[in-house]
This record gives C-alpha cells, structure tokens and sequence, in this order.
C-alpha cells in the first residue's frame, strides 16, 4: 500500500506520518509513506511513479493549494483515497468535487484517523475486484469500479464502464461476479449503487446522465440498497 502525506507544515506531516505508519502497524498492513513539503514537490517528485493509494493532503499550501492538485490527480486516477487534513472546514463542498473520502479537521485525534484509513482500505480492496469478460479472442479483465450499469437485449448483456462491451451472458451470471455496490433491477438490468444521483418512482439517474426505467414497485428496493451500501 503507497501511502503519501502533503502538508507544508513539518510539524503536522510528521504527525500524520507517525500516525499513519502506527495505523500500518497495527491493522498488518504493509505500507510505503512518502512525506511532500508542498503540492509543488508532489508533482514534479511523483509524476511518472506508480500511483498511490492513500494521499493524506492538507489544502492551504502555497501557490497550489491541495484541492487543485487534488483535482489534477482525480483525472488521472479515480482509485487514489483522497483524505483531506485541515484546519478549515469552508472547503468541504470541494471535496464532493473530487470524491474526497472523507475530511480530517486538525488537530488530528487517533481513532478518527484510523478508522478513516480503514474505511480507504476497505474501498481499495474493492476497487481491486474485476469482471472477466470473453469477448471472442479477446479477454477484458475489468475493474468493478469502472461498471455503471449492465443492462440485457435478448441473450446479450451489454456492460457500461468507459467502453461498451456486449456479450453473450445471461444477467444472473454476471450478476454473480459482481459485489454488493451492485443492486438488480428487475429483469433487464443491474446498477452500480455508487453511481446514482437520484431515484425517481420511475426511473434510476447516474452520474453520467444515464437513465434505468424503474419497474413498478421497486423503489423502494433500490433506495434500501443505497441506504445500506457498506
């Protein structure tokens, strides 16, 4: 697990650091931490290199603040657990803009920190989970995270991640292959949970302006799931 910590404040990043190696320790993770005095040296450093995993960033910083460099990182890697550490609370609407986990407000007290780096980790290890799709000489392994919906024509299920892909698989057996961001509607299509923006008695609207006819009577089904989505 590549854990990096941002902060132009020494004193805060070697906290931080302490506390994020205790949490590794403790939790049986193995983790590499990298400290950035500044959002500036996180780019030129880090660019190029693998991706992190957990970034612990604070926001006011210099020339780049973290929500900037926050905001460069999430096109280029929607993985990556953005946790912000600060001491401003104003900034909070931001991170809905970059699907910031979750904000830490300085000073930093143990539990909380812990238990936010669990629930990183937890998304990580379902992040790593993919659909193995035949598509006739050719294998696609694709990451669960990526899947909006699937949604079924005859005998083929077509699955919409940042491709389309259609093959010839019954919606029960993807369905199996799948996990509990996954929530079946009825007999013509599964949804991604983390991807709605609103459900209607009618109909399912994602992020992407994708729209799911809803059948009569499963409203209240579908807003159970996201209301009990881990």
């Amino acid at each position: 697990m590549r854990m990096a910590v941002c902060d132009d404040s020494a004193a805060d990043r070697g906290y931080i650091m302490d506390l994020a190696r205790r949490w590794a320790e403790e939790r049986g993770h193995r983790a590499e931490l990298e400290e950035f005095a500044s959002a500036e040296q996180f780019l030129f450093e880090a660019e190029g290199q693998s991706g992190f995993d957990i970034l612990l960033l604070d926001i006011e910083m210099g020339k780049v603040d973290g929500v900037t460099l926050a905001r460069r990182l999430r096109r280029e890697d929607e993985r990556v657990q953005i946790v912000f550490v600060t001491g401003y609370s104003e900034y909070i609407e931001e991170g809905y803009e970059v699907a910031a986990l979750h904000y830490l407000m300085k000073p930093v007290r143990e539990d909380k920190f812990f238990a936010v780096l669990d629930r990183a980790a937890e998304r990580l290890k379902r992040a790593e989970r993919v659909l193995t799709l035949d598509l006739g000489g050719e294998t696609v392994r694709l990451p669960l995270h990526q899947i909006r919906y699937v949604d079924v024509r005859l005998n083929y299920a077509t699955v919409h991640a940042r491709e389309d892909y259609t093959v010839k698989r019954s919606l029960g057996e993807i369905a199996a292959a799948l996990d509990e961001r996954f929530y079946r509607v009825g007999r013509s299509a599964i949804v991604n949970l983390t991807e709605i923006s609103r459900v209607t008695k009618t109909d399912i609207y994602l992020n992407d302006g994708s729209v799911i006819p809803l059948p009569r009577g499963a409203y209240g089904g579908v807003n159970r799931a996201i209301i009990n989505l881990p």
